[in-house]
């Protein structure tokens, strides 16, 4: 990967909403527009589920998930078909990869055509689906060593070959003189292996040999070795011939992708911002934060004819599960820049996509949106917002809330799985209010942990009573 230009600096740029509001109420937890989660709701959710450690990011998660599912519920009562909801967010993923592969298939042409003698003569030279048994004698260097040093341990390793060459036991040597203890006291065996088994020096030494055949002095990362293969198999080539030729394809169709993607890259020179690696682990852990329009078009990378912009990092963390998301923002720095690089890769396949007339139809995005819009509906039906329980007379948010909390009941204890929303959940969030309180999260927490410590034993009723006959059959307490 080239180290890109860096620029405008996004210090500063994120103006971070917290989940947390300023302005908390006692004993409310959460507000979804007109719908509150009270602590004494929250803790009679928690106070039987002993398996969930009493903590405050499980408290916020069941939270999260009763503001998404309030959220969804209102909207479903509002519009029985989600037909305002923008859906197409759902859908980008899917129709960017089509889009990817449409470009792919009418760009790139690539000779597949391998006559049976040149696919032998590459299959004779890469032994793909080769594996060898080998030995060998290891000399490390010592630490820090001197230039006379290593020519020492050179020189005695260079020695134990000619004594070999000269008709003295391989395995004798190995197990007298190498210091990889593992194999010297099997005579130098290290067994039977494949290509990408041992590091590689060792690895094309040994494949480059026949059995019975003494290499060289090889050097790798360990210190000196010298290898001799004993034996040496492989799958003769009519009966791999059409795999290997399968695999010759597939290689040489990623080599012709590999070199187009980085014409795509060298043309439109892009520019990655100063502060970018801030921006993406600051948005993984929160990709709720709210952003203004300007802050939201501010671009991590710059390049021709476009750029990848902050709020393309936010809708794409927005879909993504929360494993995933703790994985971006716990990652080193050089993992993210190869993460935003495979970003920006996909957004200019995108774009030049775009640029030679490939924009899906109308009809498949539609066709998409409608498959979401069923599922999201059918998501709904499962946790049982679609059929709301109203008395005669009776506001919405109540009969809202029962449902919810019944949803919820179910996936703590087990009767039903988690629904997450993903990216329609933030889209709930933008169009009605919704706060959750840290103060309210700390009070179910207190709240839980006394419940529960009122209902365990106190530790000196859990010793038994000492005088008592073990099988006396007497009951506790009894007297005469």
């Amino acid at each position: 990967m080239k180290i890109w230009r860096t620029s405008l600096a996004l210090a500063g740029l994120l103006p971070i909403v917290a989940c947390g509001g300023s302005e908390p109420e006692d004993g409310v937890v959460a507000r979804a527009g007109a719908s509150v989660l009270t602590v004494p709701q929250l803790v009679d959710l928690l106070m039987d589920v002993e398996n969930l450690p009493n903590q405050v990011d499980v408290v916020r998660a069941l939270a999260d998930l009763w503001t998404d599912y309030t959220l969804l519920a209102m909207e479903v009562a509002r519009d029985s078909t989600l037909s305002r909801l923008d859906l197409e967010p759902l859908v980008r993923d899917q129709l960017g990869q089509e889009l990817i592969s449409q470009l792919v298939d009418s760009v790139i042409q690539v000779d597949t055509t391998i006559a049976d003698e040149e696919l032998r003569q590459m299959y004779d030279a890469e032994a793909p689906e080769a594996r060898v048994r080998a030995s060998h004698i290891l000399l490390g260097y010592p630490q820090q060593a001197t230039p006379a040093q290593r020519d020492s341990v050179r020189a005695t390793i260079q020695g134990l070959r000619e004594r070999i060459v000269a008709g003295e036991s391989f395995a004798a040597m190995a197990r007298q003189h190498s210091q990889d203890p593992g194999s010297a006291e099997r005579g130098g065996d290290l067994g039977d292996f494949g290509r990408g088994d041992m590091v590689r020096p060792l690895e094309e030494a040994a494949f480059s040999l026949a059995p019975g055949e003494l290499s060289d002095v090889v050097e790798s990362p360990y210190g000196l070795h010298l290898i001799r293969v004993d034996e040496r198999r492989a799958p003769g080539f009519e009966q791999m011939r059409e795999a290997f030729r399968a695999r010759v394809r597939d290689r040489r169709v990623m080599s012709a992708e590999s070199a187009f993607v980085a014409a795509i890259e060298a043309r439109a020179e892009p520019t990655t911002a100063a502060g970018a690696i801030d921006v993406l682990k600051e948005l993984a852990r929160d990709p709720s934060t709210r952003l203004s329009s300007r802050a939201a078009a501010r671009p991590l990378v710059s390049f021709e004819g476009g750029a990848y912009t902050v709020g393309d990092y936010q809708r794409f963390m927005q879909t993504r599960a929360p494993p995933f998301r703790s994985q971006v923002a716990d990652a080193p720095d050089d993992q993210l820049e190869n993460f935003l690089h495979a970003l920006v890769q996909r957004q200019l396949l995108i774009q030049e996509a775009r640029t030679v007339g490939l924009d899906p139809p109308r009809q498949r995005v539609d066709s998409l949106v409608a498959d979401a819009r069923a599922q999201l509906l059918s998501v709904a039906g499962e946790i049982g917002l679609r059929r709301l329980e109203q008395a005669p007379g009776e506001a919405l948010e109540p009969a809202i809330g029962r449902a919810v909390h019944d949803a919820l009941q179910d996936i703590l204890t087990g009767a039903t799985g988690q629904v997450p929303l993903g990216q329609i959940a933030y889209q709930l969030r933008a169009r009605t209010p919704a706060t959750i309180y840290d103060a309210g999260l700390g009070e179910v927490v207190l709240a839980v942990g006394r419940v529960r410590a009122e209902r365990s034993p106190a530790p000196i009723d859990q010793v038994p009573d000492s005088g008592a006959a073990p099988d006396s059959g007497a009951a506790p307490g009894g007297g005469d």
